[in-house]
């Protein structure tokens, strides 16, 4: 069975590099969710974790210390660490959301 996975991942990253490169927050964002979205989903077909939610949260781990060097530090980007800082927000929200509402680990399909 071939995974769809890589493919999204290798599609997330420069589309995330393109908008923090060029400071365009709408594709830095996608970018940065699709990329994240997808190591979740590798994370869950792999047998490393059982839901991608919590994957999702451990994603968005890394883009919040990404994203806040770039507003904090002497790199001084801020909109583009805010564009970081939001994918993170939106990765953890949609854990959130997803382990509240999910009813356990295999579609119901």
């Amino acid at each position: 069975m071939a995974s769809p996975w890589p493919l999204f991942v290798a599609l997330g990253i420069p589309i995330a590099e393109l908008g923090i490169l060029f400071g365009l927050f709408p594709l830095a964002v996608g970018g940065l969710l699709l990329f994240g979205g997808s190591v979740a989903g590798m994370a869950t077909e792999s047998g490393y974790a059982q839901t991608p939610w919590r994957a999702l949260v451990g994603v968005a781990v890394p883009l919040f210390a990404l994203g806040f060097a770039f507003v904090y530090s002497g790199i001084d980007l801020p909109d583009r660490g805010l564009a970081i800082v939001a994918a993170g927000v939106i990765l953890v929200a949609a854990g959130v959301v997803g382990t509240l509402f999910s009813r356990g680990p295999e579609p119901t399909y």
